[in-house]
C-alpha cells in the first residue's frame, strides 16, 4: 500500500472518530443537564442549538486554517485540545451546573447557558476536524467534491454510530464521566496517531506521486 493511501485512510479514520465522539458528547449533555433541568424539549433545543451553532464555526474556522500549510502535525491539535477541553466538564462538571442552576431559573435560559459554557468549546474543536480533513485529502481541484463528499459521509457515518452505540449501550454499561474520561483518552490517541504518521512522513520514503496531504507534510517540515 502507497505511503499516501496510509495517510488518506488515517485521515478518514480520525475523522470517523470524531463524527463520532461529537454526537457521543451531545447525547451525554441532555444526560448532564437533566437533573438540573429537567430533560424536556427546552433541554434538548438548547444542547443541539449550542452544538450546531459550535459546529458551523468550526467548520468555518478549519476550512480558514487549512489554507495555511496544512499538516497532520496541525492535525493532531485538534485532537489533544479537544480533549483538553473536555477536562472542565469531567471535574467540574456539577460545580458549573450547580452554579447556572442557582442563578438562573428558567430551563430555557438555563439550560441553553449550561450548554454553552460546557460544550461549546470542544464542539468548535471538534467542528474543525472535516473542513481540514478535506483540504489533506485533497489531490487537485477537479477531485475536491468527490473528496467532501466522501469525507463528509464517512464523518457522518461515525456520528450515526456514536448516536446508536451511546444511547443504546454506553449510557447503559457506563457512568457519563467514565464516557467523557473514554473520550478525552481517544481523542488523544488520535493525536498521537496524526502526529506519530507526521514523523513517519518526515523521516521515511515518500512517493513521488503524492497527494496534497503529502506535500504540505513536505513544505511543512524544515
Amino acid at each position: 500500500m502507497q505511503s499516501t493511501q496510509v495517510t488518506n485512510y488515517i485521515v478518514m479514520a480520525l475523522a470517523f472518530t470524531s463524527g463520532f465522539i461529537i454526537m457521543c458528547v451531545e447525547l451525554l449533555g441532555g444526560r448532564i443537564l437533566s437533573p438540573y433541568f429537567g430533560s424536556s424539549i427546552y433541554v434538548w433545543g438548547s444542547v443541539i442549538t449550542i452544538f450546531m451553532l459550535a459546529l458551523s464555526i468550526g467548520y468555518l474556522l478549519g476550512g480558514r486554517w487549512s489554507l495555511n500549510h496544512p499538516s497532520l502535525a496541525r492535525f493532531s491539535t485538534f485532537f489533544l485540545v479537544a480533549a483538553v477541553a473536555l477536562i472542565p466538564t469531567i471535574l467540574w462538571g456539577d460545580p458549573i451546573m450547580d452554579q447556572i442552576f442557582l442563578h438562573v431559573e428558567d430551563p430555557r435560559y438555563g439550560s441553553l447557558i449550561a450548554s454553552a459554557v460546557i460544550f461549546f468549546v470542544p464542539t468548535v474543536i471538534l467542528g474543525m476536524v472535516s473542513p481540514y480533513s478535506v483540504r489533506l485529502l485533497v489531490e487537485n481541484r477537479d477531485h475536491s467534491g468527490h473528496v467532501a463528499g466522501r469525507l463528509y459521509f464517512v464523518s457522518t457515518a461515525g456520528s450515526a454510530l456514536g448516536t446508536l452505540a451511546t444511547s443504546f449501550y454506553l449510557v447503559l454499561w457506563f457512568e457519563v464521566n467514565t464516557i467523557l474520561i473514554t473520550a478525552a483518552l481517544v481523542l488523544i490517541g488520535c493525536g498521537g496517531v496524526a502526529q506519530l504518521r507526521h514523523r513517519m512522513m518526515r523521516t521515511g520514503p515518500v512517493d513521488s506521486g503524492s497527494n496534497t496531504a503529502t506535500r504540505t507534510e513536505e513544505e511543512s517540515s524544515p
